[in-house]
This record gives C-alpha cells, structure tokens and sequence, in this order.
C-alpha cells in the first residue's frame, strides 16, 4: 500500500510542477506579447526609473534603507540578466532595476559632493565675500546677494557661502560695483536655513543643502565695496532690468522684466500672488514657454529676412541657418536669465527640437522629454523632489501623450472645412489642452502648495497667447526700436498687453471657488497618482487605462485625509487650532501675514484666519489661551503659552493637568504635563512641527526618530546649540516658575 501510494503522491506532484510551469510560462507570454507591442515605449521608462531612485534617497530615512535598495536594485538586475532566455521583460527589469539603482547612488553622491558647513546658532558678524549673485526686489525694496564668503568675523564655523537681504538705501550706495564678481563687506544677522515650520511645507533647509548656503539673513548698512565687480551678465541684466522697469510702471514693468531677464521683484506681492491664484504663476518664470516663444521669434526672423535674397533661399539651407540662430538665441537667452536650473532644462529640451528639426525628425516626442528629463536627473537628481521639475515635465508629457493619440490626432488634425470650423477646431483644441494639463498639475499642486485652480485652463486659454503673440514681441521691438528712440509705440502696446493680463488675473483669483484649498497630500497618495499618471502617459495600448486605478485611489485618499485639528510650528511661538464650526483660528493676535498662510495652507483653509481670542468656546489673556474642541462625543481641551511672563506655578500645573494637550514656546515646570500630550521647547527641538489629528490620535512631526539626512542632521546640530544659547534671563525666569512664584499676580485678563 506504501509503494503504490508514494508513486501516486510523486505524479500529483508532478501534474502540479507542470501545471505551474504551463501557468508561469502562459503568463511569460503574456507579459511579452504586451512588451512586444509596445517596444516602441520601453525607453521610455528608464528616467522614470531614474526619477524613482533618486525619490527613494529622500524617502527613506537613513543610510542603512538607501544601501538596502540600493543592493536590491543591484541583484534585480543581476538576476534578471542571469535567469534571462530571450525576450523583452528580463532585459527591460535589469534596465530599470540599474537605472533606480544609478538614481540613488548619483543623489546620495550629490548629497556628499555639495556638503558646505552650516551655521549652527543665530549670528551677528562682519562677512566679506566675493558676489556670486545679486537679484533686485524693488516690490519689497530689498537686494538680495548670494556670497561666497572669504572672511568671517563671527562665533562658530563659518559658512562657505551665505545669502544676505540688504535695504534698497543701502544698496545703491555701493551699485556702483555691486556686481557678479565683486568683494563686499558688510555686517549681517545671519540665520541657518529653516527647516519646515510644520509637516508639509516648504523645506527650505533642503534646498539650501544643495545650493550650498550655510546661512541666510539680513545686511546693515553701509555695504563695503572691497573690490568691484567687472562687467558680465549679472550688469547686462540689472541694466536691461532697470530699462524695462523705467518704460513700465509697477507691476507690469515688473512681469516684463521677468520675461526679459527673469527679474521677478519688482512685482507688487498681491499681483503675484493673484497671478498664482489664477494659475498663471508660471508666466512669471523663465521657462519652456518663453524660451519657445524666443526661439520661434529668432527663427521666423531669420527665414523671413533671409528669404529676401533669391539666391540663399534657393540654397535650401534657410532651415538650418534658421535652427543655428535659434540654438544661439536659446543659449544667450538662458545666460541672460541667470542660467538657473529650470531654464537650463528647457535650453536643453529647445535644443534636442532644433536637432531633431535639422535631422528632419519629429521634433515633440515623448522621447525627447525622456532624454531631457534623464538629462536633468544626472545632472541634477535633487530636482525630482522640486516642483519645478514635477511641473514642468508633467504639463509637456502630458501635451505629448494627449496629441499623440490617434482620436485626439483624428479630431484636431488638419481637415478640409472652412476656415470658421478650423478655428473652432483649434479653439477647442486649446481647451481640451489646459484642461488636461490643469488636471494632471492639480495633484502636484496640492502636495506643495495645498492649493488647487478650478479656472487656470480657462485663464490660460487666453494669458498664454497674449504673452507669447503679444506681449514679448511687442516687448522685443520696443528694446530694438530704443536704440534709436523710437520705442514708445511698441512699449505702449506691451503696457496695454500687460494690463489685461494683472486684469484677467485679478478676476481669476477673486472668482468664488478659485482656489480649493486641502490639507496635506498623504506621500503613499501622490505616489500613487504619480505612477498611475505615468502609466496612462507611456503606454499605447489598452492596458494604459490600468493607470486610472492608482489614480482614483490617490484621489479617494487624498479627499478623504481629515484636516487636522491642531498645527504647531517648530518653536512653540504660533498654533492654529480648528474649531467646531470647520474655521481656523491662530493664537497670538500680532502674527505676520508668512505664518498666517502658512498655518491657513497646513490647515487646509484659503483665507485669513481667525483669532483664538476672539473665537467662542476659547479663553484668552496675554499669557495663556484655553481652547476646547469637540471631536466625535469627546471635548479636547488644549492649553497654550502667548508670551514668556512668569505664570504663577501652581496656577499653571492646575491648568495643565485639566488639558489635553499643552503648547509652549518655553520649558514647562516639571508638573506641567497635559493628559495627552505636551509640546514645549524641549520637545519640540525634537520633533520640530507638529500636526495633529485628534479623532485618529495621529502626531506628525517635521522631524522624523533616525532621519539621517544632512540637512536634517545640520538642522538637529542647530537645535542642540539653540538650546545651549538660550538667555539667562529666560532661563532664570522658567527656574523661578519652577521653584513656585506663587506671590506673583497674573496679568490683566480679557
């Protein structure tokens, strides 16, 4: 019986392996058909993958998760390659494997190479450096200058390069060689780069990881001009810019200097932030859009001009002369901006389409965007992170994939109808476009700026070719014509031009529902909506529509990620605190109108926020608030410090121990501990902001237990040397709070 079963158990076995292998292989050949179809496409995932790798650097925490991937990356791809019999998916899995794997290591590598010291504690000191770059803010009377420093006259290590605010009165005294190039010396209150004042918003500590400043702040006057600057880009632009601003009064001289030079600080603060508002922020910044616009010009010029001699144009070499000059137009142009990176990246991709136009290839293609993102990863793999980056790769490969398919291409291609039909055609053409582009920006824009458009495509529809068909070719005849004093025509027309457009934005932006306003985008939820988005973008076939599923689920959980309920900044100073009725209110009456957006964006609410003091259900005097909120049949009682006047102890431990949650800015006596949580100074050198949702209990904090990464690692350093500098007095006053002041009268009440 034992002998005949072990032969039937070993068949079964057998019929199981096989039928295994029959499924595996079945699915083998699936997988293959599907790349098979779409081989055209499989490059196309490669800086996607590079993207990806470079995005792990900053999501995991510490150097053992980036070796972790790094290594798995590794024996993906060796594994792939190994086990490979022909076809497409092993060898596509070891590309993509290898290019994630390149992502990392090149950032990491970035990460180490760019290392500068950083400023560990608030400063005041004489610096002397060599200008790398100045950047007028007539709208805030403000010029800013970024120095590589030579001589430090401080406590500390000093930084290698900083960046200073001077007063404009202070900066024309020495404009006469304030100047790329030049040594100043000047006495400045320098701060280390911030970190994120609560989770989720701008991390200004990383970006200035990777530019290298150690240190931000403000210059006092006078500014000593050591050495001036010579002559080169930086004087061509402040020129150019002060031309243009002296044709075009206020806000318009300002967005036509932006177009011109890149120069955005002669634009009033309530214009650019209604030019944001209306979705049309990035006319603001020199990008693909102005460098297509000047291109096209140069080239159009060229073909019209040199088509004037019969015997160059019966050559048939007008396109390749047109091409160079648009090549050399694209580069002076992006020099005279600045050469920042985002320009750089669209000189590259104005590049690519004039070689593509000369070797008589379809220029707009989805491969081109792959090479000039796989460009800017290499070059700059920090970037993935940026907005910047994000948005502009989406808007074109979004544009692309749109018009690439063949419906789109069947109704918006060329048709034999009347000109009327045409025109609607393209009218409708254009809609469809910045819809889509709307679209696919809006979850980008919700996980940086917690702010979404509902009208930027109808705004664009018509701002974007007013810019490119009006106001900058309006903008370069008048500096043309003004070389023989005869620009006025072309400079009113540009000013008339620039008028509708602050026209429309102001109309967009004060519209009801312009702006929606969310709560912190959850990263599982953009990266879900980021990979769906690509899926559908790269893929022909009909699996593409797989891509709406991550899509939708980014979406749902994006909707239905609760506001939170309490925001506290990193230093204990500000909190805003949702109320029963769904409004925000903050909790010191003097805040200056940064930390007002900041907290009303981490709050998920467009508007100015109210005050705890005059909010009901709230108690306040100038030393303390006690705020109750009622979350799903539980009454959540919050305490918070307003000012660092002696409290009574006794008085401030009883307080305490009835709330929930207690908020300082100072250290708290030892007894003075709230039911839930208490977030003083002590705690919040550790965390940094903190937000806080009462119904699921969640705490996120700014800083994150074993983050390794060194700007995090710098900002830990300044919060430990912050903590050892605090005043005497401060720290006299908090030891008399301890030991129990009980004599003390408590300040006047509301």
């Amino acid at each position: 019986m034992a002998s005949s079963a072990a032969p039937a158990s070993s068949k079964a076995s057998s019929a199981l392996q096989t039928r295994a292998a029959h499924g595996i292989a079945l699915i083998q050949g699936a997988v293959e058909h599907r790349l098979e179809a779409e081989r055209d496409q499989l490059m196309l995932w490669v800086p996607v993958a590079l993207g990806a790798g470079a995005a792990a650097w900053f999501v995991l925490p510490d150097p053992r998760g980036w070796m972790a991937v790094l290594l798995f990356a590794l024996a993906v791809a060796s594994a792939a390659l190994a086990l490979a019999r022909g076809g497409r998916a092993p060898v596509l899995a070891a590309m993509l494997a290898l290019a994630v794997a390149i992502g990392l290591a090149l950032t990491w590598a970035r990460a180490e190479r760019v290392a500068a010291p950083v400023l560990a504690r608030p400063a005041i000191a004489w610096v002397t450096g060599r200008v790398e770059q100045v950047e007028p803010l007539p709208a805030r009377r403000l010029t800013r200058v970024t120095l590589a420093v030579q001589a430090w006259d401080g406590e500390g290590t000093a930084p290698t390069r900083v960046r200073i605010n001077l007063d404009a009165p202070a900066a024309p005294a020495a404009s006469a060689g304030l100047a790329r190039g030049a040594v100043i010396r000047v006495r400045a209150r320098l701060m280390p780069p911030a970190p994120p004042a609560v989770p989720g918003a701008y991390d200004f500590a990383r970006v200035a990881w990777f530019a290298g400043l150690g240190a931000t702040g403000r210059g006092f006057a006078p500014v000593q001009v050591v050495t001036p600057g010579a002559a080169g880009a930086t004087d061509v632009r402040a020129t150019l810019t002060r031309h243009i601003e002296a044709r075009l009064a206020g806000s318009a001289g300002g967005i036509a200097a932006a177009l011109a030079t890149g120069d955005t600080g002669a634009i009033d603060e309530r214009d650019a932030e209604a030019m944001r508002r209306a979705g049309l922020a990035h006319l603001l910044s020199v990008s693909g859009l102005h460098i297509t616009a000047a291109v096209g010009l140069v080239m159009w010029l060229t073909l019209r001009l040199l088509a004037l001699s019969p015997r160059l144009a019966l050559t048939g070499r007008l396109p390749l002369i047109a091409a160079a000059a648009g090549a050399v137009a694209a580069i002076s142009y992006t020099w005279l901006t600045g050469s920042q990176v985002p320009t750089i990246r669209s000189c590259v991709a104005a590049l690519m389409v004039l070689v593509a136009l000369v070797l008589g290839r379809e220029a707009l293609t989805l491969r081109l965007v792959a090479v000039g993102a796989a460009v800017v990863l290499l070059c700059w793999p920090e970037s993935v992170v940026g907005p910047s980056f994000q948005l502009s790769f989406a808007a074109v490969t979004a544009i692309i994939a749109f018009h690439e398919h063949p419906r789109v291409r069947a109704w918006f291609g060329a048709h034999e109808e009347p000109r009327w039909r045409a025109g609607l055609r393209a009218a409708g053409s254009l809609l469809l476009t910045g819809l889509l582009v709307e679209l696919t920006l809006m979850p980008i824009a919700v996980y940086h700026f917690h702010q979404a458009g509902l009208y930027g495509a109808l705004a664009n529809i018509v701002a974007i070719p007013l810019t490119t068909f009006v106001v900058m070719p309006a903008e370069a005849v008048a500096l043309l014509l003004d070389m023989i004093g005869a620009g006025a025509p072309a400079w009113w027309v540009a000013d008339r031009a620039l008028a509708l457009l602050l026209w429309i934005a102001r109309t967009v932006a004060r519209a009801p529902g312009a702006v929606t306003a969310l709560p912190v985008m959850p990263q599982v939820a953009f990266g879900a909506m980021v990979a769906g988005g690509l899926w559908l973008a790269i893929w022909r076939t009909r699996w593409r529509y797989a891509g709406l599923v991550p899509v939708a689920i980014g979406a749902a959980w994006t909707v239905a990620t609760p506001v939170p309920d309490l925001i506290v900044t990193g230093d204990g100073r500000h909190l805003a605190l949702r109320g029963d009725d769904g409004g925000v209110a903050i909790l010191r009456d003097r805040t200056g109108d940064y930390v007002r957006d900041l907290l009303a964006e981490a709050g998920g609410l467009d508007g100015a926020p109210a005050l705890l003091s005059e909010t009901r259900g709230a108690r306040c005097n100038r030393d303390l608030c006690w705020m109750a909120r009622r979350v799903d049949g539980r009454v959540w009682r919050v305490l918070a410090t307003r000012s660092l006047y002696l409290v009574p102890s006794s008085e401030l431990i009883s307080l305490c121990r009835r709330a929930d949650v207690v908020v300082s800015e100072r250290r708290l006596p030892r007894g003075c501990r709230g039911r839930w949580l208490t977030l003083d100074r002590t705690t919040l050198a550790r965390t940094g902001g903190v937000r806080v949702t009462f119904a699921s209990g969640e705490v996120a904090t700014v800083r994150e237990a074993g983050d390794a990464h060194p700007w995090v690692v710098a900002g830990q350093q300044h919060a430990r040397e912050a903590a050892k500098g605090l005043p005497m007095l401060a720290g006299w006053l908090s030891m008399l709070s301890v030991a129990g002041a009980e004599g003390t009268q408590s300040r006047g009440r509301r």
